[in-house]
């Protein structure tokens, strides 16, 4: 290696790794932000861990189908005959 000049051992030692160390680090933010969207925001665990909203639902209406309907007439029904 007789002639090489100090930019090319710059290159060799320290550029190339650098741009290659740079290059899996993006890789790994690029992958994990990916799934952060896509998937882990949807976890419970990863919800509560991380202190993240949850959906807050809202309670079931007690008259909300008709089984409850139902026995509510006759609930009804039986209260008014005695």
């Amino acid at each position: 290696m007789e002639g090489c000049s100090l930019a090319a051992y710059l290159n060799l030692f320290v550029v190339r790794p650098v741009l290659a160390f740079s290059f899996v680090v993006s890789l790994l933010v690029l992958g994990w932000f990916l799934a952060w969207k896509l998937l882990l925001v949807h976890v419970p665990l990863v919800q509560e861990i991380f202190g993240l909203k949850k959906k807050h639902h809202l309670p079931k209406p007690l008259t909300r189908g008709r089984f409850s309907r139902f026995y509510n007439t006759l609930l009804n029904s039986n209260v008014s005959a005695s």
